[in-house]
């Protein structure tokens, strides 16, 4: 895999996305939820919610680099919020 020019960054950021995926494995298996509506009024599973998260991180991230000057672990914390907010209300 020469041509990934893997770094240690993207090797975390792979391996927090695979134990993510596998703590809501056995989430799912040991305490099965219902899904739920919330402020977007569509019905929400723990992995819909997580995809949300994960899709609205990249934006953030995205629009961070584009139009902010300052270090990437601001959106960091700026999707840590938003994570919250996502499994909270959503």
């Amino acid at each position: 895999m020469d041509w990934m020019a893997w770094t240690v960054p993207t090797a975390i950021f792979f391996a927090v996305i695979a134990c993510l995926l596998i703590t809501f494995t056995i989430l799912a298996i040991k305490f099965p939820e219902t899904p739920r509506v919330g402020v977007l009024r569509i019905e929400t599973t723990r992995g819909d919610r997580l995809f949300i998260t994960l899709l609205g991180s990249a934006f953030i991230n995205l629009a961070w680099l584009g139009l902010v000057s300052a270090p990437q672990w601001g959106a960091l914390i700026v999707c840590l919020i938003y994570a919250a907010a996502v499994f909270r209300w959503v």
